[in-house]
């Protein structure tokens, strides 16, 4: 069966490996998800299909069971009432129903190991997409986290540029302080040399 071929091919198929070669591995996760969903969806109709042909056999077996039941009770009664010629023609009937019988049970087993064996693979498939869902969420948790990383490690970087920046501000501002503080300690200086000039002027004068 085709689709049981691919199934296997599937969930055989190493999904790390196809998440380090792919660029958006968030994307590969959501694909591989929505064909192993899209495969279990296929084994379900199959499922179903495998099921109608069971009750279709088992239905077909019934009745034929249920004919070679009556014609047993048929010949037996012929062969109650002294009628032996009606009561081999049932007999006749029944042996060649008892083949068809035969056939019929054959058909039956088959597609009821059919049946089984589907449902064993849905059932399988349906607990290893569960397993699959539960790490694609861990995946997905650690994606996330690795993107707000990689944000929080670009802003960090340009934090440390800045902080370059700003310390060769904060020199030059630093440098042009001092400078004018320089100044402003030699004007004073300028200014009480003045006014000693001036006061001894002053003093000169009035002697």
């Amino acid at each position: 069966m085709g689709i049981l071929s691919r199934i296997r091919d599937i969930m055989s198929s190493n999904l790390n490996a196809l998440l380090e070669k792919s660029k958006d591995p968030e994307k590969t996760i959501d694909e591989f998800m929505r064909s192993v969903n899209s495969d279990l969806g296929q084994v379900k109709a199959e499922s179903a299909s495998m099921l109608a042909d069971e009750k279709r056999a088992k239905r077909a077996l019934d009745e034929c069971t249920a004919e070679i039941r009556k014609l047993q009770h048929y010949a037996e009664k012929a062969g109650e009432a002294g009628d032996d010629e009606n009561a081999r023609k049932f007999q006749d009937k029944k042996e060649l129903l008892a083949e068809k019988e035969a056939r019929l049970q054959a058909v039956y087993e088959t597609a009821a190991a059919n049946v089984a064996s589907m449902k064993q693979i849905q059932a399988k498939l349906e607990a290893d997409i569960g397993q699959l869902e539960a790490r694609r969420a861990k995946l997905k948790e650690k994606l996330a986290a690795a993107k707000i990383q990689q944000k929080l490690n670009s802003i960090g970087s340009t934090m440390n540029g800045n902080d370059a920046v700003f310390d060769a501000f904060e020199e030059k501002v630093n440098r042009t302080y001092d400078e004018a503080m320089a100044i402003a300690e030699l004007r004073a200086e300028k200014k009480d040399n003045f006014d000693e000039l001036f006061d001894q002027f002053e003093k000169g004068k009035k002697e």
